[in-house]
């Protein structure tokens, strides 16, 4: 048994009071043009032999009691049933019909008594495609890996078959576990982690106060990011509710590349700034816009420059950057110019101070949004801030897995009181997908926001004279 990390058992702990902590993934895909009438169902019978073995981090499971002295640790399968694991599903009605069923799957919770981590295999699409929707618990992998993961199972080669499943370990065989320690060897174990990071903390320490006196100055003067309950407070940022509500679609990355080009800008700003129309739009409609700007959390990478070079992919660190969106001017161009100066400052920010530090400096704005919805009576005031905005890097060539033709690429990302909204895209060969997920009480028309993306984007392109063909 191996203990959880200190973050890995706040999110475990949370968990119990709030929502579930999972991160999915949506893969749309046509089958192979040598398919048969039941292509599909052998795809679940093979699934379900699990005769491939299975990722480390997909064996485990947490556990907390008297016999770990109240803290968390993973334990490992020995075996896992794959008929609990990967479930079948068939779905009618359409795009809205699918996305509703993604939304309900979304909010089930994972099971701690064995390995959390679900798959289901959906067909019913339209033109005979069929899908893939993965969810993984956050302390077993971020989104980041979980998209690594998923893509390190698929292949360019559209006549290559007989590939493993995702959960499949590619890694070759795994080392044996380390024998098993006593209750008070791992009771202490963390706190020999404690003692052994105190020895930098004095640096962390002075690069927590310098951000803090930064951000207090640049917020002041710079205008590029905000202080703790710097947000207005939005629907975005109450209760969740019990159901979940997801959409999605894909743009053509050249219209995001045109616009990029031709304002001076990166593409993240450039999908931040869309995204930030969505909001002001959306809110707007609702007579809901507050007059202050909303603001986005967004991460940075930050790459560890010691690190071998070969391990690039997998070896990226995220710090937090407060982002004001611009929700509260009109004009697109103006607000793509707010992004884009606020991420230049966070990316040197993060860069000089590192991730720990901002992930610190910003832990106030956190505190506000996430607790805040928990208590009883909270003036509706201000909060930290708004909704996440992520941008995960997908496949830059078209991918096939066992022949069939990967269409579509998605996120589905957590949501939880107080974030109640989550926005992340992901780069997929010449496509960029935008992932909208949120509970279905505060958003009850999510399906309206892909429509309001198309709009958002022509928007900015007329702007700034970029005219991509869609």
């Amino acid at each position: 048994m191996t203990a959880l990390d200190p973050l890995d058992a706040a999110m475990m702990t949370a968990e119990l009071l709030s929502n579930p902590m999972h991160v999915g993934a949506v893969l749309i895909l046509s089958p192979p043009g040598d398919a048969g009438p039941h292509y599909v169902d052998r795809l679940h019978r093979e699934a379900l032999a699990g005769n491939d073995p299975i990722d480390p981090r997909l064996r485990r499971y947490p556990h907390r009691g008297v016999d770990t002295g109240g803290m968390w640790v993973w334990r490992d399968s020995d075996t896992v049933d794959m008929r609990r694991h990967c479930q079948r599903r068939k779905v009618s009605g359409g795009p809205d019909g699918f996305w509703r069923l993604i939304g309900e799957l979304d909010a089930e919770r994972l099971d701690r008594s064995r390995p959390m981590w679900m798959s289901y295999l959906i067909d019913g699409l339209e033109d005979g495609r069929f899908a893939l929707y993965i969810k993984v618990h956050h302390t077993v992998i971020d989104g980041v890996a979980g998209f690594q993961m998923i893509t390190d199972a698929l292949s360019t080669d559209p006549k290559r078959r007989s590939m493993p499943p995702f959960y499949a370990d590619c890694r070759g065989e795994s080392a044996p576990p380390p024998p098993s320690a006593g209750v008070a060897s791992r009771v202490l174990a963390p706190l020999r982690t404690l003692v052994g990071a105190t020895a930098s903390s004095l640096g962390l320490i002075e690069r927590v106060v310098a951000g803090e006196l930064s951000t207090a100055i640049d917020s002041l003067v710079g205008h590029t990011t905000v202080l703790p309950f710097g947000a207005p407070y939005t629907r975005f940022n109450g209760r969740l509710g019990p159901e979940r509500a997801v959409c999605a679609g894909s743009w053509a990355k050249k219209r995001i590349q045109d616009v990029q080009r031709a304002a001076g800008v990166t593409s993240n700003d450039v999908i931040t700034a869309v995204v930030a129309g969505v909001m002001r739009t959306w809110l707007r409609d609702r007579a809901e816009l507050p007059k202050q700007s909303l603001v986005a959390a967004c991460p940075i990478t930050v790459r560890d420059r010691e690190r071998d070079p070969s391990n690039d992919q997998h070896g990226n660190m995220f710090g937090l950057w407060l982002c004001p969106m611009g929700t509260n001017v009109a004009d697109p161009v103006v607000r793509l110019d707010v992004i884009h100066r606020s991420m230049v400052e966070g990316k040197h920010w993060v860069a000089k101070r590192g991730s720990a530090a901002s992930l610190l400096t910003n832990a106030g704005s956190i505190a506000a949004t996430v607790i805040s919805p928990l208590l009883p009576f909270t003036p509706k005031i201000r909060t930290g801030f708004n909704l996440p905005i992520s941008h995960v890097p997908g496949p830059r060539d078209e991918m096939y897995w066992n022949g069939a033709h990967i269409e579509e690429m998605y996120p589905v990302s957590t949501v939880y009181d107080g974030l109640a909204l989550n926005v992340t895209t992901c780069s997929y060969a010449d496509r960029v997908g935008f992932g909208y997920a949120a509970g279905r009480e505060v958003v009850p028309d999510i399906e309206a926001l892909i429509p309001l993306t198309e709009q958002c984007l022509t928007e900015l392109e007329s702007a700034v004279g970029s005219r991509s063909a869609p």
